[in-house]
């Protein structure tokens, strides 16, 4: 028996669009011989829909499109697809199986997350019955995403019959989350003895990446089949004697599956959002450079602009090296020279600032130039801008407020600095793209003669580690003492971490990499007094 299973990009909210290409798919499923297709969760609608599954006319419009999409598949071919659904006034993430033109069973996710980036709580209830449906002399039954990470569900679905486990998923990206998937589905095998076919989302939406990764195992826990990451399409499982077998393709090592997150997230950003192109302040260091290549990797150089704004602090090679990497990326490079304006504020605030030196201010005066410069292309000519700042620097609050922050989306939000560096030279391995004196030379805003960012900030193998442990992870302070990082240099990364949370609130959002970005799953009051103990 062939099944088939569609790694799936939707649109969230786009459900003509989202039906119209799992139609698409159905046929060319049914035209290969696969009997039965397994879609994602919530693929009809797009994952997550947040707030949307709490309006009434969502799940009205959901089951129209629904009951139209069940008409209009192959006679002959299952199709089981994620969709929201009504049980009466009771709101529920749901799996359908459409055969023969109707919906001939339903089952409701039981386990509904409410941590990190998820909060299902919030829009759905939970629902407490097995599903099992029969499709070529098998009985299958259908699990969705959470309701493997916890036991229960699984054991369930085998008490009614099932032989083999469906599980559809909308499990978001994050570095190394495979193997974590593994882990979890052997302990359901574990639980409930049965074969797995998992079937996750690809494609970006906001803050998350999905990464495909669908896979099978038998029922000792083997992987029998693995598809491949970041790709939308059709793949397939051979059923035999109960074993689900398919291709086995390598999991992307560390830095190219981030590589690729970042280039998929951006690249959907924009299309979804409709986007022509954007714009990108390019400065001559590591984090722009990055930030242009994963741009003219995700939507073609065409549609790629990078703007290179000098003042009197901007090094010659800074100029030189910018202008070589939009080179060397085909991309158009325009050179917008910031001192007139810089010069024209400073005079306007003469009187006000009369009497007090150079600090702080003059710096981000030169940045909010920059940003307005940015945003004045940006409306002009329709592109996006792209903010360039690191996590690093958002953690540390080492970046300007409407200035280097303007931006609609923020690529490396969730990369720290010492992954920028690798993520460089992991791209220069694709093809030389990045001068090299850009990854060596040490970081630099160039705001004030002879600046490097060690002058305000620990260096960043360090900032990075302690951001971690104590953003991350949740370490104390003293943990992170104890852990044997310098006392003083742990009070001022704490410091700094505490205290930007007004500017990350600000930031646009970015993509998502890590298990705990600066986002939607880290929600820390502005106002806020705590500090944690030493």
């Amino acid at each position: 028996m062939k099944l088939a299973l569609l790694q799936f990009n939707p649109t969230v909210g786009d459900l003509e669009d989202n039906a119209a290409r799992i139609l698409a798919y159905a046929r060319q499923a049914h035209e290969a011989g696969a009997l039965l297709l397994l879609a994602p969760e919530l693929a009809l609608c797009g994952y997550p829909p947040e707030d949307l599954a709490l309006r009434e006319d969502f799940y009205t419009e959901n089951a129209r499109v629904l009951a139209d999409l069940a008409m209009r598949a192959p006679a002959g071919l299952t199709l089981v697809l994620g969709v929201p659904m009504l049980d009466g006034d009771r709101r529920h993430n749901a799996a359908a199986v459409l055969r023969e033109g109707r919906v001939i069973a339903h089952y409701f996710k039981q386990c509904l997350p409410n941590h990190t980036v998820f909060d299902e709580v919030r829009t759905f209830m939970p629902g407490n019955a097995a599903c099992v449906v029969e499709c070529g002399g098998t009985h299958f039954g259908i699990n969705i995403c959470a309701d493997v990470w916890e036991p229960g569900s699984a054991g369930q679905a085998r008490a009614a019959g099932a032989e083999v486990l469906l599980v559809l998923n909308a499990s978001p990206f994050h570095a190394d989350k495979q193997p974590e998937r593994y882990l979890v589905l052997r302990e359901r095998i574990a639980e409930a003895g049965l074969p797995v076919v998992y079937c996750n989302t690809v494609g970006g939406q906001d803050e998350l990446v999905f990464d495909g990764l669908s896979f099978a195992m038998d029922a000792h826990g083997q992987v029998t089949a693995q598809f491949p990451a970041f790709v939308e399409g059709l793949f397939y499982v051979d059923l035999k004697h109960g074993v689900p077998g398919g291709d086995l393709t390598p999991l992307p090592k560390l830095e190219a599956g981030v590589y690729q997150a970042l280039v998929l997230g951006v690249r959907d950003y924009v299309r979804k959002n409709r986007f022509p192109g954007v714009l990108v302040g390019s400065s001559g260091g590591v984090d722009s450079a990055l930030t242009l290549a994963i741009a003219a990797d995700a939507l073609g150089p065409e549609r790629v602009q990078a703007v290179m704004m000098p003042s009197q602090f901007t090094a010659d090679m800074s100029v030189q090296d910018a202008r070589e990497l939009a080179d060397n990326l085909g991309i158009a490079h325009r050179v917008i020279p910031i001192r007139p304006m810089y010069d024209s504020f400073l005079a306007a605030l003469a009187e006000s600032f009369a009497g007090r030196p150079f600090d702080l201010t003059e710096e981000n005066i030169q940045a909010r130039a920059r940003g307005i410069l940015l945003m004045a292309l940006s409306n002009k000519l329709g592109h996006m801008v792209l903010t360039t700042g690191n996590k690093s620097e958002m953690a540390a609050g080492y970046a300007t407020l409407y200035g280097d922050m303007a931006g609609g989306f923020g690529v490396l939000k969730d990369v720290a600095k010492t992954l920028v560096w690798r993520l460089a030279r992991y791209r220069n391995r694709l093809s030389p793209v990045i001068p090299e004196r850009i990854i060596t030379r040490p970081p630099s805003a160039e705001l004030r003669p002879n600046q490097t960012d060690q002058d305000s900030l620990p260096p960043y193998e360090v900032l990075d580690a302690i951001m971690e442990r104590y953003m991350e992870r949740d370490e104390s302070p003293r943990e992170i003492v104890a852990a044997g990082f310098d006392e003083a240099v742990v009070r001022q990364v704490v410091r700094l971490i505490d205290r930007s949370e007004y500017k990350r609130r600000q930031a646009p959002p970015g993509v998502r990499i890590t298990r705990r970005g600066f986002g939607r799953d880290r929600r820390y009051p502005i106002t806020n007094r705590y500090q944690a103990p030493f």
